[in-house]
């Protein structure tokens, strides 16, 4: 008699969080005890804040065109991975396992979900020993529980000959022999009303990749001027692409960029780890701050990784900003690995091997199931 296969649904809200699953589907989708399933629930696009147009049925058909389950939602699963607190009572008695869709400790909102989503039971995977204190200090947790696994997001950064910093270049109609700048800002709080048009004059001599957050182009949480501003100064700038939507994982233009320019996004800590010196966009840290009176970030922009990467103030210092990344010293790298060795728990390509077998021994154990209300 053939064994029972336990079956794990990877839930995604929006299309760019499953960056940070992929490496972790691959590991089970690898193993046949394993029954896997992907869904995407929030893919909407409006206009004018009103007007919306479901996307989410067209991605989970090009889900199944390269191999995947899909699901609705209208089974029961062993196991759920979930981007984000979800309504747990439609999953029943599961494995409740979060694996956020991106770095966990930059922003607080991760803290203010838990702490509305009590008395329900996560099992929360965090890249190391600073994420796991900020958890734990933030009184968050109650029944959830850390696992300190590493950050599978970032795995295939770290695979040998994975990605080919020539041909992604060239596939963006991008010169491969130029120094490349990859501005990746966040939607909430942002630099991109500030630098909009300094960003193209600062790296006139460079390439200028521009990968905007999911938010800025659906209309949802940010306005659709996000992505506007860039794609109408695109025809001045021919040194200069703007990523699509769709092209939701930054981990390969991270591999091809030189160094990065941003402010408060996750994409500062995810290039920290690549060991390449950032410049991060300085902000007033008093004037961000959620309607409850909460600070949106967890550290100050403007002192976080003030060793290693290069912090400017206003648009005309981003040239100077830029070439001082792109000519770091010493002293910066070495303040760069301490940084590292702070928030990331071994960069060494195998946090979603982790994963899959903490996930196991949970499941195995069996007492680790969400509390049903």
């Amino acid at each position: 008699m053939l064994k029972k296969k336990t079956k794990i649904l990877f839930k995604m809200f929006y299309i760019y969080h499953k960056a940070a699953y992929d490496p972790l589907i691959d590991q089970f989708q690898n193993d046949p005890q394993y029954d896997v399933a992907l869904s995407l629930t929030h893919e909407v696009n409006r206009t004018f804040g009103v007007f919306a147009k479901d996307r989410s049925r067209s991605y989970l058909e090009h889900f199944e065109k390269e191999g995947y389950r899909v699901s609705d939602e209208k089974e029961h699963f062993d196991i759920v991975v979930v981007p984000d607190t979800v309504n747990e009572s439609l999953y029943g008695r599961t494995l409740l396992c979060l694996l956020w869709h991106g770095i966990t400790f930059t922003k607080t909102v991760i803290y203010r979900r838990l702490k509305n989503h009590r008395p329900h039971k996560y099992m929360v995977f965090v890249e190391g020993d600073y994420s796991e204190k900020k958890f734990k200090e933030s009184g968050c947790l109650y029944n959830s529980e850390i696992y300190k696994v590493g950050y599978p997001k970032m795995d295939p950064y770290f695979w040998d000959n994975h990605f080919d910093r020539e041909l992604i270049l060239s596939s963006l109609g991008l010169d491969p022999t130029k120094p490349t700048v990859l501005f990746a800002p966040t939607y909430k709080p942002t630099c991109v009303y500030d630098v909009k048009d300094a960003i193209f004059k600062a790296t006139k001599d460079f390439n200028l990749i521009i990968k905007l957050h999911h938010y800025a182009w659906i209309g949802r949480f940010a306005r659709h001027s996000q992505h506007k501003i860039f794609e109408r100064r695109l025809p001045q700038y021919s040194h200069a692409v703007v990523i699509p939507k769709d092209q939701y994982n930054i981990l390969p233009l991270m591999y091809a960029a030189d160094t990065l320019v941003s402010e408060a996004s996750g994409a500062v800590t995810e290039f920290l780890a690549t060991g390449k010196i950032g410049v991060i966009y300085n902000l007033d840290h008093e004037s961000l701050k959620h309607t409850d009176g909460e600070f949106l970030l967890t550290n100050d922009n403007r002192k976080f990784l003030k060793n290693s990467f290069v912090h400017v103030s206003n648009p005309d210092e981003l040239r100077e900003g830029i070439e001082k990344a792109l000519n770091s010293t010493e002293e910066m790298f070495q303040a760069a690995k301490r940084e590292r060795d702070t928030y990331f728990f071994k960069l060494d390509g195998k946090a979603s091997e982790r994963t899959k077998a903490e996930i196991e021994r949970l499941y195995n154990e069996g007492t680790h199931f969400n509390l049903v209300e």
